[in-house]
């Protein structure tokens, strides 16, 4: 997989952050690509954005990966410290890329003000439902009934809906969507690059190791049939999409709030 990206990717990866410490399978390699793609997509350079991440195995996404200027910071902390890179330099774009415990959990508080401020950043959260990189312990995202490492018998206590959350901050683009929904993820983050406020995607990232070995086996693993669109999601029940996760756009509002 190294040699394949590394060719791919010349001017997007660095040589010496490989091999990846990703674990097979992993969601985070697709989102990490698809950021690529988007880039291209725009004709924009890494280079020129300021990539922030906090702790956790999403983090490593920018950081050591990418060819550009990372900030690899505190748990929870990566959009405050955005948020100061942003008043220091608001000619740049700035990209936050980290994990659901991370932003949602611990940083939750950082991740609504910002929706609230409309702090003109990208947030993307690479949700895996758990914390992966320290065994896989509960989240504020794992969905009800869900093994964990923390939760033998099942998660107990409702998961936040980050788009939900976010758009009710008062956040004006907001998106979810499956990994492997690769040209539409692609996309996205593209109309994201333009959008002038604050702009958060919630990127579903499987984690092979520490979620989906535990709930494959037990039916609750995540399929790419857990996913239907807006449009979809319209016809039907709300008893047949209670099982389900609803991807699309949910706002896209190109106009910034606070100028």
């Amino acid at each position: 997989m190294s040699e394949r990206l590394l060719t791919q990717y010349p001017e997007e990866l660095r040589p010496e952050a490989f091999p990846t410490t990703f674990c097979p399978g992993c969601g985070h390699v697709p989102l990490m690509t698809a950021i690529f793609e988007a880039y291209r997509l725009k004709g924009l350079k890494l280079r020129d954005t300021t990539f922030v991440s906090g702790i956790g195995c999403a983090s490593w996404i920018p950081s050591p990966h990418f060819k550009a200027d990372t900030l690899h910071t505190t748990h929870g902390r990566p959009i405050a410290f955005a948020t100061g890179v942003k008043l220091a330099a608001p000619q740049r774009r700035v990209m936050v890329i980290s994990g659901d415990g991370d932003l949602a959990s611990i940083g939750g508080n950082h991740l609504i003000h910002a929706a609230r401020r409309d702090v003109p950043i990208v947030a993307i959260c690479a949700n895996n439902f758990i914390y992966g990189m320290t065994g896989g312990q509960v989240a504020a995202t794992t969905p009800l009934g869900h093994i964990t490492l923390t939760t033998p018998w099942g998660n107990e206590e409702p998961p936040f809906d980050l788009c939900k959350l976010v758009l009710a901050a008062g956040a004006r683009f907001v998106a979810r969507w499956y990994v492997g929904h690769r040209r539409e993820l692609i996309e996205t983050i593209a109309a994201a690059l333009d959008h002038e406020g604050f702009a958060f995607i919630e990127a579903i990232s499987l984690c092979p190791t520490a979620h989906e070995r535990r709930n494959k086996p037990r039916g609750m693993g995540v399929t790419k049939d857990l996913f239907v669109t807006i449009e979809q999601a319209q016809g039907m029940t709300e008893q047949e999409l209670e099982p389900k996760i609803v991807c699309g756009r949910f706002a896209a509002d190109s106009t910034r709030r606070n100028k």
